[in-house]
This record gives C-alpha cells, structure tokens and sequence, in this order.
C-alpha cells in the first residue's frame, strides 16, 4: 500500500485520458483474422470538443498501428466525472478492457486482475518513470500502477476582478483569513463567484486534500492508517462551511459544483480565486483573462505542501493480450509521443527524459512552477486497495460537510469508518 508521503525527487504533471472495454470474444477483427484489437479506456483533459483527448489517443493508435501491423487499438474517451465508474462497471460485468488510463488501480491489483510493470515495459521504458511516481503506483511493493501524468496546484485569481474589488492584483492570498477577506471584497463588487470550490464529484478529493493539507491534516498519517475524522480535518471543513459557504462567497453549493464548471466559469471571468493545475493556463488565456496565481493560501500562512495528483495507466489480464499491451505502452512512453500529450495539455510528464525535455522547453516556463513544487507534494494514498472505494465515497459526501447545516464531523466521521471497514476487508 502508498503511504502518504512527500516525494522527494519526483517531476510529473497531472492528468489523464480515458478509454473503453470490450468482451473477450470481440479480440480479434473477425474470422480468421490474427489480427489483436487491444480496448483502451482513457479520460478526457480537454476542455471541449476540439480539444478532446481522444484526438490525441486516435492519431496514437493510427500510427502504432502503421508500424504494427497486426495489432489495432479502439479507444473510447470518457470524462473525469464518469470515466472511473465506466471502467469498474466494465470489470463488474466480465468485460474489462485491455488498457485504462484512469484514477486508481489498487482495488483491481489486489483482486489479481492487472499485470505487473514489469510484465508490460522494456527495461529501459519502466527505468525511465521518476522515481517517486513509479513508488506511487506499487501495491504491497510491487508496482502495477504506471504514472501517466502529475500535476500540481496553485491558487489562481483574476487580476482585474482583483483591481475591481480594490485588491492588490499582485498580491493573493496567503491564508485563510486573507482569503475570506478577499472573498468578500469580491462579493461586495459583484463576482459570481468569489471564491471557487469545487467539492462536486469531479474533483472533490483533490479539493478536500487541498484543505486538509492547508488545515494541517490529511487523508493518511506517516504510516498510512486514514486520519480522514481528524480535529485538524473536522476543524478545516467547519471554517469553510462557517467562513466561505454560510457567508455565500463560494457563489453556489460548492457539492454541486464542478471543476470544469468552475474553469469554465474563470475563463468568462466569473471567478475572484480558484485552485487550479496547469491545463487552467491554456483555457485563461483563450478567454484572454488577466490572471496570476500564488501558493495555496493555509490556516495561517502559505499551505507547508501542496497537492500533487497522478493518473494511472494500467492493463487488465482478462483477455491474454500481454504482449500486445507491452508493445503499445512501450509506443505510448517513448519520449516523443509521451512529451506530446503533457505539452498539449499543459501537464507534467511522468519520465525522466520528458521532464527534462519540458526543463528546458521555454514555451513551458509558466509550468516550471508547478514542477518545483513536486518534491512537498502530497498524493492521494492510491497504493491503499480500499482508496477506490474511499475517494468515491468522498465524491458523493464531503459537499453535506459544508452545508450551512452541515455536521463535519459526522460526515468525515462516516467516511472514515467505511475506509477502515473497505480496509478490513482487504
């Protein structure tokens, strides 16, 4: 199982890419036919249409396809809202895809039902993953998560909302109190939403995490039990439902609300302040927003450590296609093809050689931030079997935590006592 833990030499970025399942008996193209039809099921980083994921993941497949004759890849891209559930719907009825670019892989390592790494890559490909993230992806020391991409956060906030509100623009928030301070002034000049938070389903453990971090707690302790019910964690949710919610600064009931709702919003310039990761940058300057961004503001001052999410890539041994899955992740992780995805999404690789090539890509000079903050980032407890279950309970209740009726406790404490049964159960 991961631990929670701080990765100390680590250069990744965050996001992901999604795909489809298939049946056993869909393998192969038709009768007679050797040729492998390999099922790949991927999330979508895209923002839109036109910049979907599954553009990239076609063009992918297209071309190892050329060079591999025998061996198709069908790809079907879901978003980050539905894209676990799909695959674990697929896995429920006995038709796990080949390949899943998704949020985590323990549950399904522990059931036997993935690969090994070592399995699935050359020598030189698996050598070639930071180290940190390589760690992240091992259950009971053996790896079976591959690190797609990382990334990290930063408090973003539009400059001229700032301006309006007569707030410094250069200056963002550094702390809680700042924070709500801030919030207010920009409520009082008429944003929609003064302050963003985003505990809907599609990013509400990474937001939860933001907090606790900020408050002092954390999902784990130093030696991976969950502290999910801690005083520090039930005292953060109880300043935002108190500070942020009940005041009306967050222009919403934050458990409705979605990430990409969110960004969307801050890219018509509805947003004062919002978390955000990289692939924010690229949607603020198509809506040509004036915006900077900061460290996470904490309790008293700047947040000790900040979040860092990985996606995973995995491959399920349902269907026997080993060696065709190890040629197309080989494909997938060679430096030219894996630096593509992260520059076109404005993420952080996972590679030694792409995170060097991104080192020195100065078209990237905005993301080298996000990069240095990796070696205090805190990750998800994805090595944990019972975290798939965990983070999809936190999806579905951490909003009623910061209700203006909410009870933090309780709700943190329900999570935490079906964490340690789903851990139990193991």
């Amino acid at each position: 199982m991961m631990e929670r833990r701080r990765f100390l030499s680590l250069a990744a970025a965050t996001g992901a890419a999604g795909a489809v399942g298939m049946t056993a008996a869909g393998c192969d193209s038709g009768p007679g036919s050797d040729e492998v039809t390999l099922k790949l099921v991927a999330a979508d980083y895209g923002d839109s249409g036109e910049n979907s994921s599954e553009k990239y993941w076609k063009d992918l497949a297209a071309s190892f396809t050329e060079k591999h004759p025998g061996v198709r890849v069908d790809v079907a891209v879901h978003s980050w809202s539905e894209v676990d559930r799909k695959v674990a719907e697929m896995v429920k009825a006995g038709e796990a895809p080949d390949l899943a670019q998704i949020g985590a892989y323990a549950d399904y390592a522990a059931e036997g039902k993935l690969y090994k790494a070592n399995e699935l890559l050359s020598i030189p490909v698996q050598a070639d993953f930071l180290t940190g993230l390589a760690e992240a992806g091992e259950v009971r020391r053996v790896q079976y998560g591959l690190p797609f991409v990382s990334s990290t956060r930063l408090l973003f906030y539009n400059k001229d909302l700032f301006a309006k509100a007569g707030l410094d623009p250069d200056d963002p928030p550094q702390s809680w109190k700042a924070l709500k301070a801030a919030a207010r002034k920009l409520k009082d000049a008429g944003v929609k939403y003064p302050y963003g938070l985003p505990l809907g389903r599609e990013e509400a453990p990474a937001e939860t995490l933001i907090w606790m971090l900020g408050g002092g707690g954390g999902y784990t302790d130093t030696v991976g039990n969950y502290t999910i019910n801690s005083a520090a964690n039930i005292d953060t949710f109880a300043w935002i439902r108190d500070n942020l919610v009940k005041p009306g600064l967050t222009g919403g009931k934050p458990g409705r609300i979605d990430r990409q709702t969110l960004f969307d919003a801050f890219s018509e310039g509805d947003v004062g302040m919002l978390n955000g990761h990289p692939t924010l940058m690229q949607q603020a300057d198509r809506g040509k927003i004036s915006y900077g961004t900061g460290r996470i503001p904490g309790k008293g001052g700047p947040s000790e450590a900040t979040l860092g999410v990985a996606d995973w890539m995995m491959a399920f041994k349902q269907n026997g296609h080993r060696l065709e899955c190890r040629k197309f992740l080989d494909y997938v992780y060679r430096e030219k093809n894996h630096y593509a995805f992260a520059d076109r999404y404005d993420l952080m690789p996972v590679t030694t050689s792409a995170t060097e090539r991104m080192r020195g890509d100065r078209r990237h000079k905005e993301l080298w931030r996000f990069l240095d903050q990796l070696p205090d980032a805190e990750f998800y407890p994805a090595g944990k079997v019972s975290w798939a279950g965990t983070s999809a309970d936190i999806k579905k209740n951490i909003g009623k935590a910061v209700e203006p009726g909410g009870d933090p406790a309780a709700v943190l404490g329900a999570i935490q006592r079906s964490a340690e049964s789903e851990e139990r159960s193991e």
